[in-house]
């Protein structure tokens, strides 16, 4: 197989907020198909084995107060299937860096290295003061470099110590270490995200923007990386809608909007006018709360986010279409895609059958099955990322120590 062929990663979505027809569960004429689809583990099962029987390397699971936790959903999960990741939207701070690096290294010994850890530093205050989180934006980037750092010297094996100005550890050091250690995935638009996905990360992920917005964003991450001697992943979250024929495909988008109220779309909106996310704010000037002009790009639809927070846009159009639009987002070096649809178990299968042997039969993807070791040579996670010395305990902010250099989000928001 050529090198080509290693270059995407298909990752599929893990509904743990529950399933349905529609972006928002209604009221519907009787005799008519659909209904919220509870997050049970039987669900979440079939979902799962679908995903890793049509190919796909992983599957997202979220995280927030919306949604079942993602860490126990997911280790009752990787027993049910066998070759599944599972990329687990995780925020910083919430539990210590060395309780959270332990728990990854234990979920990356029973799965047989099967996670994928997707960093969520939290843009929305309201859910973050509910969880107990006080910081305010620029201050939760700060913590999440800082823990970053502490899990990476971890997973090393090195015993860490650290008075940071946002964390503090001493003598930590886990008994076993990971093995691979778990690559990182990281989302966020703002100039601290950027940064932290320069220094710490290996994927970074954004929400899905037309190519001509995207282009500049991911230059000016990947800018920042350079000047660290460091080379990203790149990756884009975004759903799916792709039938036989484009009328259909487009029909069925217009669906998932059916029977809304515009008073319901109109708090959505206001809500999430309050997230501090600059990605928010990116996936809301897309559309500015309206339906009138949802085609944003060629094949690229703006109407999930009328309805829901988080990756708002959906690639829609028949099979070939939208295998052509995921070759033109390749083109721009994105290597991993995020995917999801309306119910997910269907919409798996609809890709699958028809979007994926498009993209096998252009080179673009390998066979299911297909080992990430054996993929495109691309360095181990946590190599090639600058050692952070730890001796500074004591320090009295971050910016008097060797910490200086450390600056300072899929769904799972940011």
């Amino acid at each position: 197989m050529s090198a080509a062929a290693q270059d995407i990663r298909l990752h599929w979505f893990l509904p743990t907020q529950g399933d349905g027809r529609r972006l928002v569960e209604g009221p519907r004429p009787a005799g008519r198909a659909g209904g919220p689809r509870a997050a049970t583990l039987g669900y979440l099962t079939q979902v799962a084995l679908a995903a890793e029987e049509l190919g796909f390397e992983g599957a997202l699971t979220p995280t927030g107060l919306w949604c079942e936790d993602a860490w126990v959903s997911t280790a009752m999960l990787s027993q049910r299937t066998e070759r599944l990741k599972f990329m687990i939207a995780f925020r910083p701070g919430l539990v210590s860096p060395t309780l959270a690096a332990q728990m990854a290294a234990t979920f990356q010994r029973q799965s047989g290295g099967r996670l994928l850890l997707n960093v969520v530093t939290g843009g929305d205050a309201e859910e973050q003061r509910a969880l107990g989180d006080r910081l305010d934006k620029d201050a939760r980037y700060e913590r999440t470099a800082e823990f970053l750092a502490i899990v990476r010297e971890l997973w090393r094996g090195e015993q860490v110590d650290l008075d940071g100005a946002r964390l503090s550890v001493s003598g930590a050091q886990l008994e076993a270490l990971p093995a691979p250690a778990p690559p990182i995935y990281f989302g966020g638009s703002s100039p601290a995200a950027l940064d932290v996905a320069a220094r710490h990360v290996d994927v970074y992920l954004s929400w899905g923007e037309p190519p001509a917005l995207l282009r500049e964003k991911l230059a000016a991450v990947q800018a920042l990386a350079d000047r660290q001697g460091r080379r990203l992943r790149l990756g884009i979250r975004l759903h799916v809608v792709c039938r036989d024929s484009a009328a259909e495909a487009w029909r069925e988008a217009e669906r998932l909007l059916d029977g809304i109220p515009a008073e319901t779309i109109a708090q959505i909106q206001a809500r999430l006018r309050r997230s501090e996310s600059e990605g928010q704010r990116r996936m809301l000037s897309l559309h500015n709360g309206t339906a009138s002009e949802l085609e944003v790009a060629p094949n690229l639809w703006a109407g999930v986010g009328l309805a829901r927070g988080g990756a708002g846009t959906a690639l829609v159009g028949s099979h070939e279409e939208v295998a052509e639009r995921i070759a033109e987002y390749a083109a721009l070096g994105i290597g991993e895609f995020v995917l999801s649809g309306y119910p997910h178990l269907e919409e798996a299968y609809w890709f699958g059958e028809g979007v994926l042997p498009l993209l096998r039969r252009r080179g673009l993807v390998g066979e299911p099955g297909t080992s990430s070791a054996e993929r495109d040579g691309a360095v181990p996670p946590g190599e090639g990322l600058p050692h952070v010395p730890f001796a500074v305990r004591g320090a009295s902010s971050a910016r008097d120590t060797d910490l200086e250099a450390v600056a300072g989000g899929a769904d799972g928001r940011r």
